[in-house]
């Protein structure tokens, strides 16, 4: 029986390729206001995506520390194709020896936009056809492939008669943080929660107060911001450690490059409550998961009844929108009421209000000072500012 031994190949991981990481929509300035801070050039950027010219070791370091990035994928090849039939000729014409063992298990993601097929599973069967027809021919055997993307992910980008295909380094999400144990309803992505964030400017030098914290995404994410700790530390697979030659020396050392460079402790306690006791215990276990529970300040309490610190900062809100979480009259009085704690009880912070519910928004009764489009999912959103000045204008 034929025997392959990935270990004894040497992929070079320090080869310039195309990355390109992806994000949600309205988050790719954040995305790269964050890549550029890594040191990285970014050549283009679109709602959905960033391109830089990078190295694997450099996804490593990418999928380790990005707070706001959904995947980072290294492209292998670009084509003009027409039909199926095309697709499956180019693509087992690629070294797919080289990159994925036959006892590997892989997956492949599809998204197309051509009048060729209408649908997405069939270009994804005839991928994954070509790249375990061509693994077969040169090494004997072929790696299993199923839709759980624990291992070795494919993308393919197909629109028009233009052809990308792509090497998943993450695997699942980054917004797969791994510590969303209990999520409770509707709750934020994470890589949303960081670049709601981003956009407030916070970064743990001053508190930050979370009312209506739900399941403690954002107060979670915004202790990892404060400490700066990699995202990516909470979890440990990733979709580029199952290629082959990927370097495990190496990426033990960048891990542990990585969390010697964060903070032990904040300077100021990040507060987040919630009316709903199942709510604030889920979010301690979750805070718990994450290793940030000690720098959170968890209380169980009407929104109006949350502590404020002496000390100005910020104060971000998540109410329900009353489009998949209730009725839309029966948050009325809500949004009105957190006008009123912004005013009473703020002074001197900057408020905001995430909603996908602009007719609720306007219930707050206060002057925005911005405002910024993001989605939530398929919903558009706004990320609502308010100043709350003390005294008089």
């Amino acid at each position: 029986m034929y025997h392959f031994d990935r270990n004894k190949y040497t992929m070079d991981m320090h080869k310039k390729e195309t990355l390109v990481i992806t994000c949600a929509r309205g988050v790719a300035d954040y995305l790269r206001q964050e890549v550029e801070q890594l040191g990285y050039r970014v050549r283009s950027i679109t709602d959905t995506r960033i391109d830089i010219a990078a190295s694997l070791h450099d996804a490593m370091r990418l999928n380790l520390m990005l707070h706001t990035g959904v995947n980072v994928l290294c492209l292998l090849m670009q084509f003009s194709c027409k039909d199926p039939d095309e697709l499956y000729q180019n693509v087992v014409s690629f070294p797919w020896e080289d990159y994925i063992a036959p006892s590997e298990y892989l997956s492949v993601v599809s998204r197309v936009n051509t009048f060729t097929i209408n649908n997405s599973v069939f270009a994804s069967r005839k991928l994954k056809d070509a790249i375990v027809d061509r693994i077969s021919e040169k090494r004997g055997s072929r790696p299993d492939s199923g839709p759980d993307r624990d291992n070795v992910v494919i993308n393919l980008y197909w629109d028009g008669d233009k052809c990308w295909v792509y090497l998943n380094t993450s695997g699942r999400k980054l917004s797969d943080r791994n510590y969303r144990k209990i999520p409770l309803a509707a709750p934020l992505r994470e890589t949303l929660a960081a670049a709601l964030l981003r956009a407030t400017g916070f970064d743990g030098s001053q508190p930050l107060v979370n009312p209506m914290c739900g399941s403690g995404t954002l107060a979670i994410e915004a202790a990892l911001i404060a400490l700066k700790r990699a995202p990516g530390l909470l979890r440990s697979n990733f979709g580029l450690k199952h290629i082959m030659g990927f370097d495990s020396k190496a990426w033990s050392a960048l891990r542990k490059e990585i969390h010697a460079k964060s903070k032990k402790e904040l300077p100021f306690q990040i507060i987040a409550t919630d009316i709903d006791k199942k709510a604030v215990e889920a979010a301690k276990k979750n805070a718990q998961t994450a290793g940030v529970h000690e720098m959170i300040e968890f209380h169980v309490c009407d929104f109006n009844d949350t502590p404020i610190p002496e000390e100005k900062g910020i104060v971000i809100i998540n109410p329900e929108y009353g489009l998949r979480l209730g009725k839309q009259h029966e948050l009325e009085a809500t949004y009105k009421s957190i006008g009123d704690f912004f005013k009473n009880k703020c002074a001197g912070f900057t408020g905001y209000v995430f909603t996908g519910n602009m007719a609720l928004a306007k219930k707050v009764g206060l002057r925005t000072s911005r405002r910024l489009i993001f989605f939530n999912a398929r919903i558009e959103c706004r990320l609502l500012e308010y100043h709350m000045y003390v005294g008089s204008k």
